[in-house]
């Protein structure tokens, strides 16, 4: 076998045996391990077992990711996510939400997906956000007389905008795997991120408007606040969290600080934030250390077998293959974006976005000069592309995170049909995207100008 055929048989291994259930992170290092021995094998191998490159490769590899200034970001970020996840501070900002909402058309829902999107920003965990609402606010729908379908999928269609509104974690991996300033991503995702929140609001205050009864309005005694009270409710649970992470935020866009030292602040607010809330205690704060040292030590082991793996790939000429192949399809700029899309989504059905994103997209990443596509619109359009297929049935994996801590009696099939509308307004984002790309770069070159 010549090199590029092993090359896309090692390909082929790899994706058997993720499709089989092996772990990804340690079947990239097995398989880089495995095939590179033999790549780089020397003709008196046999009585120098151990000294093949491979090792040295594996090595600097993993010291790599050590050092690497971005990835810094993603423990700090974690932590802080976790932190305000496990303190009760989403509980007062929905409340208040709701209430400040009152008068809207479907005004649970909409405050449902307002402290989506702000509770995203602080965690940027499409797990951790599900979850967590769902046993917060979709309890509460289901019992103000909210659609059953409805009010899944602003559960599930909100909890994914962590992928894409920053803080993003997952925006800090592509900048690492592509090389784009996270800075400029941030700055990027900012309006498309909120624009797709904004979508998702109107669908749903359009729709309540159409139909009260999928969303009823609730008695007036329950929502009848005086207007001092209600200000002061918004400016104990809306203000401190919005201050956290608009500092956080501001900082990294306006170059005052790096995504990893603002992270830091971020990580101490998010400690101070809980103990000025009295809901600081010994045993949150071990259980939030130990959840993102686990997190971050998946996304670590990931990028050592991606970085071990895509070196011993390129080296037997695998990206060349690829490339060619793709080149003598004679895409447009437009079908090559169609084309890297439909595989990421297709990819989103069995994998995580960790994996797609350190695995796969390097793939597509050097063909994106020849077809003069900006790296970081590109990076945006992975984003979005992301939230589809965690949305997507079967294998929609917010539609599984809220059907496990979901009443017995909610069917995943109900939860699917619900997630489906908030799919549609995916793919109507998709689409301004494509034909109004200066959405995502208009802030970035007016802040930091072109490249």
């Amino acid at each position: 076998m010549t090199e590029p055929q092993v090359a896309m048989l090692m390909m082929g291994s790899f994706i058997l045996s993720i499709l089989l259930g092996f772990p990804i992170a340690f079947t990239l290092i097995a398989m880089g391990v495995g095939f590179g021995y033999w790549a780089y094998a020397t003709p008196d191998q046999m009585s120098h077992i151990f000294q093949n490159n491979i090792f040295d490769l594996l090595v600097n590899q993993t010291y790599s990711v050590m050092i690497n200034d971005v990835l810094v970001a993603v423990p700090l970020f974690l932590f802080m996510g976790y932190i305000v996840e496990r303190t009760n501070i989403v509980e007062r900002l929905f409340y208040s939400l709701n209430i400040a909402a009152r008068m809207v058309p479907g005004a649970m829902a909409v405050a449902a997906l307002m402290t989506c999107a702000i509770f995203a920003t602080a965690v940027g965990i499409v797990g951790a956000v599900v979850t967590l609402m769902g046993l917060l606010a979709f309890p509460a729908l289901l019992k103000a007389g909210y659609d059953e379908q409805l009010s899944a999928g602003v559960i599930c269609a909100g909890g994914c905008l962590g992928i894409l509104i920053p803080p993003s974690i997952m925006l800090i991996v592509y900048g690492a795997v592509s090389g784009v300033s996270v800075v400029r991503l941030y700055a990027g995702a900012l309006i498309p991120g909120f624009m797709l929140a904004g979508l998702y609001i109107i669908y749903v205050v359009g729709r309540s408007w159409l139909n009260p009864k999928l969303a009823p309005k609730p008695p007036k005694e329950q929502w009848d606040i005086p207007k001092k009270e209600l200000f002061l409710m918004l400016l104990t649970s809306v203000v401190p969290l919005a201050v956290l992470i608009l500092s956080v935020l501001g900082s990294i866009i306006f170059g005052l600080a790096t995504p990893s030292e603002a992270a830091s602040v971020g990580a101490f607010g998010s400690i101070a934030l809980a103990a000025a809330y009295r809901e600081l205690t010994w045993n949150r704060l071990k259980q939030s250390v130990y959840l993102t040292v686990r997190t971050s030590a998946m996304v670590c082991w990931l990028f050592v077998g991606s970085w071990t793996f895509s070196s011993v790939f390129s080296y037997l000429g695998g990206h060349m293959v690829i490339e060619e192949f793709v080149l003598g399809l004679n895409l447009s700029p437009v079908m090559f974006l169609l084309l890297a899309q439909a595989i990421i989504f297709l990819l989103g059905w069995p994998l995580e976005w960790s994996e797609i994103i350190i695995i796969f997209v390097p793939i597509f990443l050097p063909l994106l000069d020849a077809f003069g596509i900006d790296p970081l619109f590109f990076g945006i359009l992975v984003a979005f592309n992301l939230q589809t297929s965690f949305l997507t049935p079967p294998m929609a994996m917010s539609c599984y995170y809220l059907k496990g801590i979901a009443p017995p009696h909610i069917q995943l099939t109900t939860i699917f049909k619900g997630s489906l509308p908030f799919l549609a307004m995916v793919l109507i984002a998709m689409i301004i995207l494509y034909n109004v790309p200066q959405i995502t770069t208009w802030l970035p070159g007016l802040v930091y100008g072109t490249h």
